[in-house]
């Protein structure tokens, strides 16, 4: 399966799903492709502290790719990689437009603020175009770096849930100093000490919906 991390937003925490996504598939055994799509290059950046830090945890494979040699080497990969992940940058770039004509799934994280969600339309805009050459494709929305508690979030998560091109996903992940703390150390949530274990349930939540997807 290929799942695109994306968006047009920045700071909605793609590279620490897609990282955290990546890390959990290949603790259940996969030979997982991670593919850094976004200029910023945070997911390989990421990597590269992993294999240095964590060098005895288990593996993903990470490769940079942009623009048309998303699609094309992406094309030529899922031959020998089951799952593969493929974070993209928080602008409509050639490269997540690429990622997204291949993708099975594209996920959407979404903070609950105003900025975020007014990108909506736009994203909407892009879904439609991109099924045009890839009608399989599906997308889905969730809430990413939610508040604890706050009426912000109900009310992005009903206007989400109201968008009939994107599926929402009610398994909303809170902005917790676990997520940070784990990527400093080239780690995933799910592996910290000591556990965070609401952080490790959030996360679990959406990795168990995502790889169920096509049971549904």
């Amino acid at each position: 399966m290929i799942i695109v991390v994306g968006g047009i937003k920045g700071g909605s925490g793609k590279t620490t799903i897609a990282t955290n996504l990546a890390i959990i598939k290949a603790l259940n055994g996969s030979d997982l492709l991670l593919i850094d799509a976004d200029d910023q290059e945070t997911a390989t950046d990421f990597s590269i502290l992993r294999n240095d830090v964590a060098a005895a945890r288990p593996r993903y494979t990470n490769i940079k790719l942009t623009g048309a040699a998303v699609r094309t080497e992406t094309q030529q990969l899922c031959q020998k990689y089951k799952d593969i992940i493929i974070d993209t940058g928080g602008r409509d770039t050639s490269s997540q437009r690429a990622a997204l004509s291949v993708a099975d799934i594209v996920l959407i994280p979404f903070v609950p603020r105003s900025f975020d969600i007014w990108t909506l339309g736009q994203i909407e805009t892009i879904i439609t175009e991109m099924k045009l050459s890839n009608p399989s494709l599906r997308a889905y929305s969730f809430l990413n770096r939610a508040d604890p508690r706050s009426q912000d979030n109900a009310g992005a998560a009903q206007l989400l849930q109201e968008n009939t091109s994107l599926h929402f996903i009610d398994t909303p992940l809170i902005a917790r100093k676990a997520f940070g703390n784990a990527s400093a150390q080239g780690l995933s949530v799910v592996e910290i000490v000591p556990s965070d274990s609401k952080a490790l349930d959030e996360i679990m939540n959406l990795y168990r919906y995502i790889y169920d997807i096509k049971s549904k």
